[in-house]
């Protein structure tokens, strides 16, 4: 007669271990006469009862029991233990040595008589050859004979590290959120000052504002599509010089693989529009021969390491400084620089108009690095 895995603990002193899975096979195999537990057969009914309850459920338990703390689970338990599975027949303790002293008094409790649950709590432990923060909600509960004597405990658990690092992150995502949002509304305010402050027609200035605006959504858009906070410098120029860039190749952006970071990508945005909408107005864009070259590198040579970021035109009608300042020229001269905590030169030579921005490589890549993180 054929049998099946079920059919062998359909009788006699294994018959509590059916629907047990894989685990019921190892604890059948298993010489529980070396643990404190004894012998199969001389186990008390209490036992028996508790071993089968949590071998036929799908949520992940583990009886601890006697004063050692004897390990009993089921299958779905395994994920939990990780590669400290197989421990079946060993102190709970000394399995959980790592991490020993936050959950021995939880479990002291419940050996007392008093269950304890806790939600998303928060152990550093070594499960797959590296120390790694796991979060687990669980419950200890003390496991009682028929005569009312506590003999050990049920560990029932779910792992939330999941959960917990998707809020967390989602957290960090709101606050960001919120500080973006707060920077956006300041920036808005500030072109519209700004913009309103010129002497140019109110058709005029309501065509001006409403291109910078765009400039700063083209800005949001890019921090809004990564996750690490940080941004090519590449994208963001081609990104930035969209409405300039067209097929006659009159704009040629290129550098290195460079990454800034969340301030950086605003204000270089709105300051790269700026750049644009001068060339088109007075500059190299404004004539079929003009170019325009923005380029970057980073000096390796200089002690410490210097970016460079250039913007240069040629081909253009002659140079002249303007006369006054506006929102384009300030966000240029002073936000551009603070934002990179660097320095910026304005050449006005009359063959074609040159900026150049200079800051330390080093904090930039720091500054890329913190976002990532």
């Amino acid at each position: 007669m054929r049998t099946t895995p079920e059919s062998d603990f359909a009788l006699g002193d294994h018959a509590f271990l059916q629907g047990g899975g894989a685990m019921a096979r190892e604890i059948r195999a298993f010489d529980w006469g070396s643990t404190p537990l004894g012998r199969i057969e001389t186990w008390s009914a209490a036992l028996k009862i508790t071993v089968s309850t949590l071998l036929n459920s799908a949520f992940p338990k583990c009886l601890c029991w006697g004063d050692g703390l004897t390990m009993i689970y089921n299958d779905a338990f395994i994920p939990i233990l990780d590669a400290k599975h197989p421990c079946l027949g060993r102190p709970f303790l000394e399995v959980w040595s790592d991490v020993a002293e936050e959950i021995r008094p939880i479990a002291l409790r419940a050996l007392a008589g008093d269950s304890t649950f806790i939600e998303d709590f928060a152990l550093t432990t070594n499960r797959s050859g590296t120390f790694e923060q796991a979060n687990f909600t669980f419950c200890y509960s003390p496991i009682r004979d028929e005569h009312g004597v506590v003999r050990g405990m049920l560990d029932t658990v779910v792992e939330t590290t999941g959960k917990v690092r998707a809020e967390a992150l989602a957290e960090l995502r709101n606050r960001e959120l919120v500080h973006r949002s707060r920077n956006a509304y300041a920036l808005v305010s500030a072109l519209v000052n700004h913009s309103f402050r010129s002497a140019q027609a109110l058709p005029e200035i309501k065509d001006m504002l409403q291109l910078r605006i765009e400039a700063l959504v083209r800005a949001q858009d890019l921090l809004m599509e990564t996750e690490t906070g940080s941004v090519s410098l590449d994208v963001v120029s081609r990104r930035a010089l969209g409405p300039f860039l067209d097929d006659s190749d009159r704009v040629e952006i290129r550098g290195p693989e460079v990454f800034i970071g969340r301030e950086q990508v605003t204000t270089l945005c709105l300051a790269l529009h700026e750049l644009g909408t001068n060339s088109m107005k007075y500059g190299a864009l404004g004539l079929p021969s003009g170019r325009v070259l923005l380029g970057w590198q980073i000096d390796s040579l200089s002690q410490p390491a210097v970016f460079r970021l250039e913007w240069r035109e040629s081909g253009g009608p002659p140079v002249t400084q303007p006369a006054a300042q506006g929102f384009g020229s300030t966000l240029i001269a002073h936000s551009l620089p603070m934002a990179f905590r660097g320095t910026v030169e304005l050449d006005y030579a009359p063959a074609g108009f040159r900026l150049t921005l200079a800051a330390d490589a080093a904090r930039l890549l720091d500054e890329h690095q913190d976002a990532r993180d």
